[in-house]
């Protein structure tokens, strides 16, 4: 279905206010995807997104502004989301050695097994995102990247 159809609007004034739209209705179509799935898990998606950046620091740990930088939202309240992930036993918080000002946060065991068992998440993902080839993947992300980039 076009995004014409899906927001029964039969003309834009432009290209660039069709991809506008475009973008806004996919980004809505793909949180409630992801949603839907780490809901089961009783996850957020920025839960998530900080369990996936703790991983992939491992073993090194991260500093909440370390987080920050590396995370999608950045609006998001990082130190609040830790100490519900650590709630949860997902991560471990400790003082920093050379500076007691930060907290090193590391992904823990249960943090680890959890995103195992969701990592089928990401085959999911890319199933729901068949409808276009590979190819045409990597062309739409390469124009998403050129469109951010900064000057």
């Amino acid at each position: 279905m076009t995004i014409e159809e899906e927001i029964k609007q039969s003309k834009f004034s432009s290209a660039y206010e069709k991809l506008a739209f475009n973008l806004i209705y996919s980004t809505r179509w793909l949180e409630d995807f992801l949603k839907k799935r780490l809901s089961k898990h009783d996850l957020t998606m920025q839960q998530y997104n900080i369990l996936r950046i703790l991983r992939g620091s491992r073993p090194q740990p991260l500093s909440t502004l370390q987080i920050r930088e590396r995370l999608i939202d950045k609006m998001s309240d990082t130190s609040r989301i830790v100490d519900r992930l650590l709630i949860k036993k997902l991560v471990t918080k400790k003082t920093n050695r050379t500076d007691n000002r930060m907290v090193d946060v590391r992904i823990s065991e249960k943090g680890l097994s959890l995103l195992r068992k969701i990592d089928d998440i990401d085959q999911q993902l890319a199933q729901f995102l068949s409808k276009i080839s590979e190819k045409e993947a990597a062309t739409v992300s390469d124009l998403l990247d050129k469109m951010h980039a900064r000057p």
